[in-house]
């Protein structure tokens, strides 16, 4: 028997995208993007994508980005860049370095404002994974979380019950809950019901609450909803 088994593997990882080569204006955003949910990264690996990074400002210290990440629960684990000083620097924090995804476009020469020095925080890499699927009702207080892949629920989201996906949310009974698709940012999740009734719809951090009525269209009935131009669309199935 071989102590060792090699096999195959895909996994997902996040991009994150660095616009300013000052480590205060990323400390400053991601502080302000993770204020309401400080471990809504937690332990997820990261490729520091610096392509972005106007070459005017020069090299950025990886080393502190690195535990700058570390501080906000995320892991670094790959570098992509065109700079010849990062990519020196990328062995030194334990980073492999990954090819860029097309030809660098020339950034412009003004420094980014704090609040875009965060391009984007999304999966880079979709792998597919089978749905979660949760078949007991959900009461109120439970909290449901389908990490890197797609929810199904085949039972009532009762109010008070919170479900979330990185992708679609499917629920086949009434969804009376909290319901957020597309959670990391995928703006093509969508929710699909077969009663909607929720106090609380989102995808891509665009919501709705129950503050607001649903259009009788929908209340009550088999609903899908998907995102438009910023805007929620809710519409009859």
């Amino acid at each position: 028997m071989h102590p060792f088994e090699i096999k195959s593997t895909q996994a997902s990882l996040m991009a994150l995208h660095i616009k300013s080569a000052l480590t205060q204006d990323l400390e400053t955003a991601l502080s302000s993007k993770l204020a309401d949910n400080p471990g809504f990264f937690d332990g997820e690996a990261v490729l520091i994508d610096l392509t972005a990074l106007p070459q005017e400002d020069g090299p950025i210290d990886l080393k502190s980005i690195c535990a700058l990440l570390q501080r906000h629960r995320m892991n670094p684990v790959a570098l992509r860049s065109t700079h010849a000083a990062h990519l020196a620097q990328a062995e030194l924090c334990g980073l492999f370095v990954a090819e860029p995804l097309s030809k660098p476009v020339a950034a412009k020469a003004q420094p980014a404002p704090a609040q875009e020095v965060i391009q984007e925080v999304v999966k880079e890499v979709w792998v597919a994974q089978p749905a979660m699927v949760i078949d007991k009702p959900l009461r109120s207080g439970q909290q449901i979380y389908a990490k890197g892949r797609d929810l199904v629920v085949l039972a009532m989201v009762n109010p008070g019950a919170e479900v979330m996906a990185d992708g679609h949310i499917h629920v086949y009974a009434p969804l009376r809950g909290k319901a957020i698709a597309g959670a990391k940012g995928d703006t093509s999740a969508r929710i699909f019901t077969t009663c909607l009734e929720a106090e609380l719809i989102a995808i891509a951090g665009v919501y709705r609450t129950s503050d607001t009525p649903l259009p009788d269209q929908v209340l009550g009935k088999a609903a899908q909803v998907r995102l438009e131009d910023d805007r929620l669309v809710m519409a009859p199935m």
